[in-house]
């Protein structure tokens, strides 16, 4: 009987033994699979792609669901360098630092942005296989003129061929635009007029004085702000002498005004002569205007006051510059009609 119940009670031991084998077994595989499936870290969302300008702060953000005890890491994929493990630097860059927001929200920012920053970015989480995902980092670069391949201010003859050019750089290439600073015509190819024109060289043929002034080059990439160079355009031009009225009747004791309107760059000496070529001075009997009506335009008008019989005659108005001279010949003649007071109210007294 005690044999029988040894080996019972030994039997027993193996059972309860087995039983707590097996128990710890299943225990370990619940425990070892809730392990993996609390430790099963994913990506909450894609990585943004960001775009700053030079010198702005960049922030990329990669948010990791379920993360445990694993690590993220942030890598520049393009020169294979990891930037930061968990939450250590690696780089030595002292542009970049990491945060993080409940271990969850994990925050690469790079201060200072340069142009050789631009490029892709990975987000990185050490389970096996890796899990990572990138976003691309682009910097843009507002335009700059650049001076030595640009046209500085340009003095031309009247019917040259012009060509102003115009040169920036920046991130995105800058687009170029042309217009004069003005609102005036541009003179485009093949006859055409515009107010603007597009592209590095403005071509104008056949160069005129109504061509000549300021002409704005400006730059834009949609990167602000855009910038413009000013480009004066001079044209030198002989002159030239348009006169309305060049022969003009008067009165003993009338006034009469002669005009002529000069054209002319440089700007040019202006002044009147009489037939016998004495040049007409300025005072009570003779009073001159000069008036200027463009930067290369000037009405010129000589008023004779209480003419008499040496007034009338031949009067020139001469202009002269560097590139040349002209002349006028205006003819004043005294009135035959007989002038009465009944007369004056049908005529205009000078």
């Amino acid at each position: 009987t005690c044999g029988t119940q040894a080996v019972t009670t030994a039997m027993t031991y193996k059972r309860a033994r087995l039983m707590y084998e097996v128990i710890a077994t299943v225990l370990c595989l619940f425990i070892s699979t809730t392990s993996s499936l609390i430790e099963n870290p994913k990506f909450g969302e894609p990585i943004k792609n960001v775009t700053v300008p030079v010198g702005r702060e960049a922030i990329f953000t990669c948010v990791v669901e379920d993360l445990g005890t694993y690590k993220v890491a942030w890598l520049r994929v393009d020169t294979q360098t990891i930037l930061t493990i968990h939450n250590h630097l690696i780089t030595k860059s002292s542009r970049i630092s990491i945060t993080n927001s409940e271990n969850r929200t994990w925050y690469l920012h790079i201060r200072d942005v340069q142009e050789h920053d631009r490029g892709w970015y990975m987000c990185q989480i050490n389970t096996d296989p890796m899990k990572s995902q990138v976003g691309y980092l682009d910097v843009v670069v507002s335009p700059d003129i650049l001076d030595y391949a640009t046209s500085a201010d340009m003095v031309v003859e009247e019917g040259s061929n012009v060509t102003l050019r115009c040169e920036a750089k920046g991130y995105p290439h800058p687009r170029i635009t042309w217009r004069r600073e003005g609102g005036e015509d541009l003179h485009l190819s093949h006859g055409l007029l515009g107010l603007i024109a597009y592209g590095p060289v403005l071509s104008i043929h056949h160069a005129n004085r109504q061509d000549m002034g300021p002409y704005l080059c400006i730059a834009f990439n949609g990167v602000p702000p855009s910038v413009s160079k000013r480009i004066m355009l001079i044209v030198n031009f002989p002159p030239t002498i348009q006169v309305d009225k060049q022969l003009l009747g008067t009165y003993d004791g009338f006034s009469v005004t002669i005009e002529c309107h000069s054209e002319a760059y440089p700007k040019s000496i202006n002044y009147w002569t009489k037939d016998n070529g004495d040049i007409v001075p300025q005072n009570e009997k003779f009073f001159m205007e000069n008036f200027e009506s463009s930067s290369y335009g000037v009405h010129m008008k000589l008023t004779i006051r209480n003419t008499t019989q040496p007034d009338y005659g031949s009067y020139q108005c001469i202009s002269k510059n560097i590139v040349g001279e002209a002349e006028e010949t205006i003819q004043i003649y005294r009135n035959t009609y007989n002038f009465t007071m009944k007369d004056s109210s049908k005529s205009s007294k000078y």
